[in-house]
């Protein structure tokens, strides 16, 4: 019987030894699995858990391929909700296969002969895999054997050894819990993106996804040429080592744009690695120049790629998207002395062999130092504008993580909204959390970017502010948010502001969208309820919080018109309908509806075949009558439309 103690400040559970408890492996990984794969997510993100349970089970294979072991591995994705993974390698071996797959803190690769520079080396992966999935199996393929178990949930359900005339390797099936998983789906475009940065850090490599052979033949140099929006200035320089991998080119785009791996692992947030990367190119070209050039005006278009490989490496977090380690093995030379040493001996003999480039280089530099000095003292007003702005203006409403200083574990989460006038950030600051998400306000329509110089950001008010209030000035290693979303009305004023908020990023701050940080607000456009039907259960304090009742009737949210027909005929005739023209008139209590747990965004995202500057040059160009003409040949009037009901 439960124990409870009377105090002063109410009701005490009694703590004894029947709340000790102990959890097996697979209960702990299914209680908490943030420390194993992040946050879980519907699929809608790059960085959601399911793409980390695929990657868990990729890298094992990856490993086989970087030991010799298997040429190919091939990827079948089934209606968006289930993986197989089948490679060549050498199989798991078969009498320790179940405890590979879900014990923790077992596997092969703490044996550093095997594994000498994978990428999981924490026993944990896979078993992930295992305990977050409804259904799950692996087979091993060895020497004509093969051993197949399956497991739900963790729990295993079959253990079978036969005969078999397959090749060596390693099967595994998994289908993420939906329980856990909450209306996940698989993207086919960020699961390919993801097999394209496999293959370009190993080459020979060749990945079948759903039938279709993804191939890199020339490592990073394809990496730059399938992800650059601008043209590079000069042919991208290529440089490979033992253990390291550099390309690098220069744009004609502002800010700097680098990618970067360990043992075959994309790190999106970067490292120990990156760092010296940056460092030590900057130095090397200023020291072959011989000249006072700062490292911001050498780095300043430059889009880059480092690979590298490391022995035992640390990462920041289980989902490895940082390194953290200081040495290439646990008693080598540490990372920054390795990349340097490379950079300064072979970037230097490049550019001592190639005075075409160099010539070319040098230009982009002096260019860039030009346009820095002539702005410098626009900027350095501008800065102190902001500072001062910061201290006593409402156009930033901060959250939590950053009035304290700390980031905490909620950084990932961070946001801020950028909002037309005070109505709409009034309704989304009243209504936000306050401990990860900020408010930013624009004062009417910002201005049109596109061609414009860097110097218009600091004569600018709203974006001066704008670029302080994410940090962004030296680039976007020190963003304060990890989403910077873009909240408009959905109408046409809306509609601009957000194209010209878009311009502004593309034109200078095109890294921001390319790292997926910049976001669009879906927010409903008609509420349809029935005033007729009261829901159940509805307190007296939720209808005094809710000014209009809105709790207590039955409610649709439509994002759409075919939404909005469906819950019509959901609640049955007369309803009342309500068409949200404006953020401003959502009240708090309604929008916390839309940015909280159940938030929906569209990231906005940025190719190489997107044709990005014809775009802009279209749309926010000052060819007015081109655009007049477009919209006149392609006007359809309502009575040319086909009636929807007769098809």
């Amino acid at each position: 019987m439960e124990e409870f103690t009377f105090t002063p400040e109410g009701i005490q559970t009694a703590y004894t030894e029947d709340n000790i408890r102990h959890l097996s492996d697979m209960e702990h990984v299914r209680t908490r699995p943030g420390m194993y794969i992040g946050r879980l997510g519907d699929g809608s993100r790059s960085d959601d858990g399911i793409y980390v349970l695929l990657k868990e089970v990729i890298d094992n294979s990856i490993d086989e391929f970087k030991m010799n072991a298997g040429k190919r591995i091939e990827i079948e994705v089934d209606d968006k909700l289930r993986v197989s993974v089948r490679d060549y390698g050498r199989g798991i071996p078969q009498g320790k296969m179940i405890e590979a797959v879900s014990m923790l803190n077992t596997g092969g690769k703490y044996d550093s002969k095997a594994f000498k520079k994978s990428v999981g080396l924490n026993g944990v992966g896979v078993k992930a895999v295992n305990a977050l999935s409804s259904h799950f199996e692996v087979h091993s393929y060895r020497e004509g054997k093969v051993r197949r178990a399956v497991f739900e949930k963790g729990i295993l359900k079959s253990d079978v050894t036969e005969d078999t005339q397959d090749e060596n390797g390693t099967y595994i099936f998994f289908e993420p819990d939906n329980t856990l998983f909450q209306g996940y789906q698989f993207r086919q475009e960020t699961i390919d993106t993801m097999l394209r940065n496999y293959t370009y850090l190993n080459t020979g490599l060749a990945i079948i996804c759903n039938g279709r052979r993804i191939i890199s033949r020339n490592g990073l140099v394809d990496l730059l040429n399938d992800t650059m929006t601008s043209q590079g200035l000069y042919p991208i320089i290529h440089l490979k080592g033992e253990d390291i991998e550099i390309a690098f080119t220069h744009t004609n785009q502002n800010g700097e744009e680098y990618y970067s791996f360990v043992n075959g692992q994309y790190t999106p947030q970067g490292g120990t690695h990156q760092s010296a990367f940056k460092e030590h190119v900057a130095r090397t070209i200023k020291e072959f120049y011989n000249k006072n050039h700062e490292f911001a005006d050498i780095r300043n278009g430059l889009v880059a790629a480092i690979a590298l490989n490391v022995e035992e490496p640390i990462f920041e977090s289980q989902t490895k998207i940082k390194l953290g380690s200081l040495t290439m093995s646990p008693e080598g030379v540490s990372v920054n002395k390795y990349v340097g040493d490379f950079i300064k001996q072979e970037v230097d003999n490049f550019l001592h062999k190639n005075p075409d480039t160099t010539e070319v280089m040098l230009q982009k530099i002096i260019d860039s130092e030009k346009e820095r000095k002539a702005i410098a003292g626009v900027a350095k007003l501008a800065r102190e504008r902001a500072k001062k702005a910061n201290l006593h203006n409402r156009k930033l409403r901060d959250c939590r993580i950053h009035l304290s200083d700390t980031k905490g574990e909620n950084q990932e989460e961070s946001a801020i909204f950028i909002t037309e006038g005070d109505s709409a950030s009034g309704s989304i600051t009243k209504s936000r959390d306050v401990n990860t998400q900020a408010v930013f306000s624009l004062r009417g329509k910002p201005l049109n970017t596109y061609g414009l110089t860097k110097e218009i950001i600091y004569k600018n008010e709203e974006f001066n502010l704008l670029q302080a209030a994410l940090n962004i000035e030296d680039g976007i290693d020190g963003l304060r948010y990890n989403k910077v979303i873009i909240a408009t009305d959905a109408d046409v004023d809306g509609m601009h502001i957000r194209l010209l908020m878009m311009t502004f990023f593309l034109q200078f701050f095109p890294e921001l969208i390319k790292k997926g940080h910049v976001y669009i607000l879906q927010t409903p456009l008609f509420r349809v309820r029935n005033k007729k039907k009261k829901i159940k259960g509805v307190s007296k304090e939720d209808k005094k919080n809710d000014k209009n009742s809105r709790s207590e009737f039955e409610t649709i949210y439509c994002y759409s018109e075919e939404e909005r027909i469906a819950a019509i005929e959901k609640l049955g005739p007369d309803p009342e309908i309500t068409r949200f023209k404006g953020l401003g008139e959502i009240s708090p209590d309604e929008f916390k509806n839309f940015i909280g747990p159940d938030i929906r965004l569209e990231q906005v995202t940025l190719r190489k075949n997107d044709s990005v500057l014809d775009l802009l040059e279209f749309y926010m160009g000052k060819n007015t009558m081109e655009r007049q003409n477009f919209i006149i040949d392609n006007l359809v009037f309502e009575e040319d439309k086909p009636n929807e009901e007769t098809l």
